[in-house]
């Protein structure tokens, strides 16, 4: 697979911060206990709906001297949304809107990316959802790469990315567009730990 600049669901320049880090290829896993994938959605015009999906893993190549990128999967497993709601829940994950029994995973692949700035830029890429594919843009900030304060000890980049789509360009039509909206706000806040 090309290597691409930055992360999948979100790492943009790799920083070039003056700490004493490894610089080398390496893998990086995000981290499923300090990871929130998060969305809203307008209910009836009154005010929006938050949801965020608990099943969330990826990993991805990246090398911080070259800013490279590559081996890039992340899956957010569908049957995992919850917007505080049990009913409302159900109704989500049903074919009006996920779908999930019939396509459980939500995936990103990235395409590209372009740096505006040595923390930020965009990361393009390819999300299925509901087993459609639509090329997305998501605006990324990379908050901090360093050695982790305590724990596991080891070097770690926290990532904040957004993007907006619309979700009947994935096949979800339910109730347009009078009662529920059709643009759903994604916000992403990560961390991602270098492997041995």
């Amino acid at each position: 697979m090309p290597s691409h600049r930055l992360t999948t669901l979100c790492t943009v320049t790799a920083l070039s911060l003056a700490q004493p880090l490894q610089a080398a290829p390496a893998t990086w896993t995000i981290d499923p206990e300090h990871t929130v994938v998060a969305f809203t959605i307008m209910h009836a015009g009154y005010a929006k709906v938050l949801g965020r999906f608990s099943d969330v893993e990826g990993s991805f190549v990246y090398d911080p001297e070259t800013q490279e990128l590559g081996e890039v999967s992340a899956t957010i497993g569908a049957q995992s949304v919850d917007t505080d709601h049990e009913k409302r829940d159900n109704h989500v994950r049903s074919g009006d809107f996920l779908d999930a029994e019939a396509h459980p995973d939500i995936t990103f692949a990235a395409t590209g990316a372009t740096a505006t700035s040595e923390t930020t830029g965009t990361v393009t890429g390819d999300l299925t959802v509901r087993g459609v594919t639509q090329p997305v843009t998501l605006d990324v900030t990379l908050n901090k790469r360093a050695d982790y304060p305590c724990c596991h000890g080891k070097e770690t980049l926290g990532i904040s990315a957004t993007t907006e789509i619309m979700r009947s360009d994935f096949g979800s039509t339910y109730a347009l567009p009078e009662f529920v909206g059709d643009a759903v706000s994604i916000m992403l806040e990560f961390e991602a730990i270098r492997a041995e």
